[in-house]
């Protein structure tokens, strides 16, 4: 009886850790999605930008292991510039964009309410 009791604890042990499992998978399958799709572009990018630069120096003659350390360095700056560059395209639709807008929507208000004054007409000298 305890053992029938033991194999349907691990059982349902086993179940719960399966339907766990699948959970976190539902979760971070579309992160890895994501990740992809943006990550596979950026790796587009570097390489692109990287390889010339391996190509010059391979025909210069430098040691493949100088060349490799080389274009790792060139393709983490690129990556180092292109992540400062995507914090600052988000500083400006966050932070930027919306001031802007509410800059733009308050002077279009202000103008409603309170518009130029017509300018006035020269006086003539002598009449």
């Amino acid at each position: 009886m305890f053992a029938s009791l033991a194999n349907l604890v691990v059982r349902l042990a086993a179940i719960r850790w399966a339907l766990k499992s699948l959970v976190g998978l539902g979760v971070l399958v579309p992160v890895a999605f994501i990740l992809k799709f943006v990550g596979l572009p950026i790796l587009a990018v570097l390489g692109v930008l990287a390889a010339p630069v391996l190509f010059v120096l391979f025909i210069l003659g430098l040691p493949i292991f100088m060349v490799l350390a080389v274009g790792g360095l060139l393709l983490g700056g690129l990556f180092f510039l292109m992540t400062i560059g995507l914090m600052a395209i988000k500083f400006l639709i966050f932070v930027v964009l919306p001031i802007w807008l509410v800059w733009i929507v308050v002077g279009w208000i202000w103008r409603m309410f309170r518009p130029t004054p017509a300018p006035r007409e020269a006086s003539q000298a002598g009449a």
